[in-house]
């Protein structure tokens, strides 16, 4: 049996790598996260204090505070940068633990079926019909919003899409040659998910992955809008918006920047997601 054409299917598809370059929305997209990755891991070496009050309340943009101060009189700009470090410290660790376990269990799922298939499929579909944030506020107010437990929430609440999806492409996959080869050739269950289901079905994975952390982010900011996120004095971007929602028709940026800030990642790392799947189709 030819199995080359099979496998070469997802490995050739590195040479998407430079297609993504020439693609001006996804380059863009990178550099934006790249910019709040930085300013997460250095804000606090430019001598910014997104704690204590440094100018006058509700003070306008200025040329000593770019963005202005807040209720408080603190500078928008020092938290706003500051604030990156709980939008990444959440997000992408809750994105990374949702796509491991989904994908785990999307794997297992199709590669077994039988009564595997039919607990876990009836357990995801439970979760499915759960409204996502309405699921997370009750996890929240029952095991609290300490940063490991949130980044646990979000990856349970998010793993049951994931799998669903992984589930899919590895059903296409198991009726292809290479795996009926595999199998025929002694191969343990561990190494034809590991080392034959799992690269091929890579892309999705990695897909999955970047949608997840867009939605993780834009979940971790709605929690702490609602007050179930980060607690004061934290620089968080949605408590800096639920702090100052009441000054947005005479103090806008107090509002404008933080949200600002969440829109920008959200849809960089959208965009970077959407290219993928277009390079990779």
């Amino acid at each position: 049996m030819d199995l080359v054409p099979e496998r070469s299917a997802s490995t050739g598809r590195i040479g998407t790598v430079p297609a993504l370059l020439r693609r001006p929305t996804f380059v863009l997209s990178v550099l934006v996260v790249i910019c709040w990755s930085g300013a997460a891991l250095t804000w606090h070496r430019f001598g910014l204090n997104p704690y204590d009050n440094t100018g006058q309340v509700l003070s306008a943009p200025s040329w000593s505070h770019p963005f202005g101060t807040d209720n408080l009189g603190r500078s928008v700009f020092a938290r706003t940068l500051a604030g990156t470090g709980s939008a990444l410290a959440v997000g992408p660790a809750g994105a990374v633990l949702a796509t491991v376990i989904g994908s785990v269990l999307g794997v297992i799922s199709a590669y077994f079926r039988s009564w595997v298939d039919t607990a876990l499929m009836r357990l995801f579909d439970v979760l499915a019909v759960l409204p996502p944030l309405i699921f997370l506020i009750v996890i929240v107010a029952a095991f609290g919003a300490s940063s490991p437990a949130l980044t646990v929430i979000i990856g349970v609440v998010f793993a049951p899409g994931i799998a669903r999806i992984i589930r899919a492409a590895v059903l296409v996959e198991m009726g292809k040659k290479y795996v009926t080869s595999a199998r025929l050739q002694g191969e343990s269950a561990l190494r034809i998910m590991a080392a034959e289901l799992v690269p091929n079905v890579a892309p999705i994975i990695v897909i999955q992955a970047t949608l997840s952390l867009s939605a993780a982010v834009l979940m971790t900011a709605t929690l702490s809008f609602l007050g179930l996120g980060q607690q004061p004095p934290s620089p968080d971007w949605g408590l800096a918006i639920n702090q100052n929602i009441d000054y947005i028709e005479t103090a806008w940026w107090t509002v404008i920047f933080p949200a600002l800030a969440v829109a920008s990642l959200v849809v960089a790392v959208q965009l970077i997601a959407d290219n993928i799947k277009e390079a990779w189709s």
